[in-house]
């Protein structure tokens, strides 16, 4: 496809992408591009890698998100009077639109564990959207993520502008009209697009009495909805996973019978590269990735105090502890028989996440003395890096999984994934044959202790085989994964999905 140069063109329909986070934007994009930064999850690297190919590109494209002054590290009191007007200053060719409230402004993490918290916060983000932002930037599509978004579709379909709902995550929060209004957006407008509680009977009886569901309003009322995996979908459709309330599951399926739902698998950020990455100690290559790695396993036993050896097998565990979901607690379940059982190879467990559930184990360490042979360490950004280049093996037995990105990014490391059967793990992990020379990882499909135990034994398998053929086999997963698990790849079917929606195309080449 031949490229245009951004501006260069204004017949290029032009797309809105509304995100409550992101990871970075392209320089060049408009004003301050460089320090908006503000990440809670996969949405952010995704939406960072969807912005930066359209706009490389030259699509006319634009992104709003909250104005986070704190996380985007922007201290207005230290400005000086010119340099405040021209902070305050929206350049007409920007493309980056913030939107303002002091709610946004002191707040060091995105999402908040208070209902009340985080109603004021997605309220006061979509009042500003739909009161000013759509206005001002008059998109030809809009492209919005997850519930904090989620009253938009409706008053894009009102205004009979095509709306992309992509769902990341099935969390969701629930309000009346009333408390809708009273945030000041004017919801009588589009109040028949969005999905209720039960089936409304007029706007006045509906107002004070009937809640609205944000992501189910997302789905109902976008003209096309899609998950981050393609499995995730089907199982949400085929009511495989009860965590699921019926009426997104319901909505969804709509969709997907009317050909309007479709799974798009998410790519990790284009920084995961063992051979550019800046915060690992060492770099490596397919080629070079037995000393590569080695090196920096070396590095991490070190700064971690556990037991230095290049040739134990470590096993890292990159998500969050959370036993509703990620299945932390089938690991503590046989967490002595796995360490006990491969005592002689000095296997190696190490997390890097936060949450109340590292205190079980904890205790578990403590009690058994494994000191040497655990690291439990708070999420650092540099360290996770460092363990995805250390580590032979990742841990990821999720119950669900919506999608997924550490499993996508041990595998360009070169580090296995030991996965449940699920979602996005399905689409990304299949088991490792040897001899066909063939899949990235090692696969359980019952979901309790066991299934993670056995898979453990064949991941142990696979590393008491001989260094050459480790070597080989995991040569040929980094390179398929640098190809597979790629923004490019993600961004084309982006691509197409607008070009659907629009009937023509979101880049002229003329």
């Amino acid at each position: 496809m031949k490229k245009n140069r951004p501006f260069q063109s204004r017949h290029n329909p032009r797309i809105l992408i509304v995100t409550p986070e992101i990871t970075y934007l392209p320089k060049g994009m408009g004003n301050m591009a460089n320090h908006l930064k503000a990440k809670a999850g996969g949405l952010a690297d995704v939406s960072a890698s969807l912005v930066s190919a359209l706009f490389d590109l030259g699509a006319d494209v634009h992104v709003t998100l909250p104005h986070y002054r704190r996380m985007f590290n922007i201290d207005i009191g230290r400005f000086i009077n010119g340099e405040l007007r021209s902070y305050k200053k929206v350049l007409p060719e920007s493309r980056i639109h913030l939107a303002q409230d002091r709610i946004f402004y002191y707040r060091e993490e995105i999402y908040s564990n208070y209902y009340t918290e985080s109603h004021k916060v997605a309220l006061a983000f979509q009042r500003e959207v739909i009161n000013n932002i759509i206005p001002a930037v008059n998109p030809d599509l809009i492209h919005c993520n997850d519930w904090m978004t989620g009253l938009i579709p409706a008053m894009s379909r009102r205004m009979g502008i095509p709306c992309l709902f992509t769902v990341h995550n099935i969390h969701t929060q629930e309000l009346t009209l009333e408390n809708i209004e009273n945030s000041g957006i004017d919801a009588a407008e589009f109040w028949a697009y969005l999905y209720y509680k039960r089936a409304p009977y007029s706007y006045e009886e509906t107002r004070w009495s009937n809640p609205v569901d944000f992501l189910a309003s997302g789905i109902f009322a976008a003209h096309f909805v899609n998950t981050v995996s393609p499995t995730f979908l089907e199982e949400i459709c085929q009511g495989r996973h009860a965590v699921v309330p019926d009426n997104v599951r319901s909505e969804l399926s709509s969709k997907k019978d009317s050909g309007c739902a479709f799974g798009i698998l998410n790519s990790p950020d284009p920084s995961f590269n063992p051979q550019t990455d800046e915060l690992l100690e060492y770099r490596y290559s397919a080629k070079t990735h037995v000393e590569g790695k080695k090196k920096n396993k070396l590095f991490m036993q070190e700064r971690l105090g556990i037991k230095r050896d290049g040739s134990a097998p470590v096993f890292f565990w990159p998500s969050r502890l959370d036993p509703f979901q990620k299945g932390c607690q089938l690991l503590t379940d046989i967490f002595y028989q796995v360490i006990s059982s491969y005592w002689k190879d000095n296997l190696q467990i190490v997390v890097v996440t936060g949450g109340a559930y590292m205190n079980v184990f904890g205790d578990i360490v403590r009690f058994h003395g494994f000191h040497e042979r655990v690291a439990l360490c708070d999420f650092d950004e540099q360290l996770s890096h460092l363990c995805y280049a250390a580590s032979d093996f990742i841990l990821m037995p999720s119950l669900f999984e919506p999608c997924g990105l550490p499993q996508m990014i041990s595998s360009m490391y070169g580090s296995l994934p030991v996965v449940h059967d699920t979602g996005g793990l399905h689409d990304t992990v299949s088991h490792l044959d040897v001899e066909s020379n063939s899949g990235n990882g090692f696969v359980f499909d019952v979901y309790d202790s066991k299934g993670l135990l056995w898979a453990i034994d064949r991941a142990m398998d696979f590393y008491h085989l001989p260094v050459k053929t480790r070597a080989a086999q995991i040569s040929r997963v980094m390179n398929e994964s640098a190809l597979r698990f790629n923004p490019s790849v993600t961004a084309r079917q982006y691509f197409d999905l607008y070009e659907k929606m629009l009937k023509r195309p979101i880049i002229n080449t003329y």
